[in-house]
């Protein structure tokens, strides 16, 4: 997997390259869909989510420019694994799930793998961020926002990079965003598709109608 799909493609963090040979990424995965757990494919698990394709868990790996003792937000702990791997780099993570049961049993894998204690998994709407726990090092957002939600880059420190698929529900861009002072650069880093970001700053009925930031 790492070799063909994520080196042959054009991966080149050797520290992204080496966590994710590292972790069984059957582990993560339904028992049902283990023999595919090293295809370069988005699999289904439960409550309706997917656990993302390899290469684009170590590109969006990748775009945070992770290092050993980063504070990380993840919006949607899925299984547990683009946390397992920013915890393989040394990085501390908030992980919000708002499926109660993917929290759980993504809170117990990681346990299982030895990563608990650098992964605090809670159950909450992460479209709005994670204000309590900031400001972070960096953001992953592992679901697709219609645009970027306002409360997320200003939860970055200075040089934070914020990395989310941004777009319709069909196909979305992957963007990545950098604090700088008060200002924000941004950047787009190609085509990609998730399953739709749920809450205040995602779709439903539940999303703003208007929205601060100039995205």
């Amino acid at each position: 997997m790492v070799e063909r799909q994520l080196r042959g493609r054009g991966i080149r963090d050797e520290r992204v390259l080496a966590a994710m040979a590292a972790l069984p990424r059957d582990r993560f995965v339904p028992p049902d869909m283990r023999s595919r757990a090293y295809t370069d494919d988005a699999l289904p698990i439960a409550a309706g989510q997917s656990i993302s394709q390899p290469w684009m868990v170590a590109r969006m790996t990748e775009l945070l420019e992770p290092r050993p003792g980063m504070r990380v937000l993840e919006v949607g702990t899925g299984s547990g694994y683009q946390a397992a791997v920013l915890a393989r780099l040394g990085c501390a993570v908030v992980s919000v799930e708002r499926h109660r049961e993917l929290a759980d049993s993504a809170r117990d894998r990681l346990a299982e793998l030895g990563l608990g204690n650098l992964v605090r998994v809670v159950v909450g709407d992460g479209s709005a961020g994670r204000a309590e726990d900031a400001p972070f090092d960096a953001i992953v957002v592992t679901a697709a926002a219609p645009r970027i939600p306002d409360a997320l880059p200003r939860q970055l420190t200075g040089g934070g990079r914020l990395v989310v698929p941004v777009g319709p529900r069909r196909r979305q861009e992957l963007i990545l965003v950098v604090r700088r002072g008060d200002t924000f650069e941004r950047r787009e880093c190609g085509g990609c598709v998730f399953v739709p970001l749920l809450g205040a700053e995602g779709f439903g009925e539940e999303a703003p109608l208007h929205r601060r930031w100039p995205w």
